[in-house]
């Protein structure tokens, strides 16, 4: 498995507090199957603008050395959405901004107390513009969520969904559970990720989801949103087709 939402670089936002439990979290990752996990450090955040990229690398370089070769941490970003990120975009690689593992896939997060400016334009001048937006837990974000028109619809300009581990499991609640759920069995979700900030209230693995997934849908399903699909963002491929992925025996 892959985890491509964690926030295991420490002391740079509300994630890991310090060296040491940011290898706990890479360590509990990796026991729990995952392979490599990409570090997302909050960007563009009021609180944490991270935009000074060579401190996000030496902080990232400092864990993978510190956890050693057991498990891959690769480079990567929760990106906020606000009104100037297409147009600092236009100046990648200088936007201050990092994509996962070095892809075209930008994992971005939209604000949870209201809409913003028309999600779906910014989702298809993104696509028109290269990138493979990924949205971050959009069953935590309840204007999204609750309009699957709309969200159906940024799917089909080229979104692709990141649903949060916990959700799956209900830790997060019935609520937010039932949402997840509800795009599981609209087959609208990409990927499920820890979205990790500690090894106690928001822990790292996707064993326990995994296993849920593959109980509700199918272990093709789990594989596919855990291993396959996030396989394809760290070598920067397209996501495979599911009917194909689904109708074949996983390892």
């Amino acid at each position: 498995m892959i985890d491509i939402h964690t926030h295991v670089l420490p002391e740079i936002d509300d994630g890991a507090t310090s060296l040491e439990e940011a290898v706990s979290m890479c360590r509990v990752a990796a026991a729990d199957g995952c392979t490599a996990v990409v570090a997302t450090p909050h960007q563009r955040h009021r609180a944490w603008w991270n935009s000074d990229l060579d401190r996000l690398e030496r902080l990232r370089q400092e864990v993978q050395a510190a956890v050693g070769p057991g498990l891959r941490v690769l480079p990567g970003a929760e990106i906020r959405v606000d009104s100037e990120l297409l147009t600092d975009l236009d100046r990648w690689p200088d936007a201050g901004v990092l994509s996962l593992a070095g892809s075209r896939y930008l994992l971005i997060e939209f604000s949870r107390q209201e809409p913003d400016p028309d999600p779906a334009g910014l989702v298809h001048e993104l696509g028109v513009a290269g990138w493979r937006p990924v949205l971050a837990h959009p069953e935590e974000i309840r204007w999204l969520a609750d309009d699957l028109e709309t969200l159906g619809h940024m799917v089909e300009l080229g979104a692709t969904l990141q649903v949060t581990a916990a959700s799956v499991t209900g830790a997060y609640g019935h609520k937010i559970q039932d949402r997840a759920r509800r795009l599981l069995d609209e087959g609208m979700v990409h990927f499920v990720a820890s979205d990790t900030h500690d090894t106690t209230l928001r822990p790292p693995g996707l064993g326990e989801a995994a296993a849920e997934i593959s109980r509700r849908w199918g272990e093709a399903v789990a594989h596919l949103l855990t291993a396959v699909n996030p396989r394809a963002v760290v070598e920067d491929q397209p996501l495979p087709a599911p009917e194909e992925v689904l109708s074949l025996p996983h390892e």
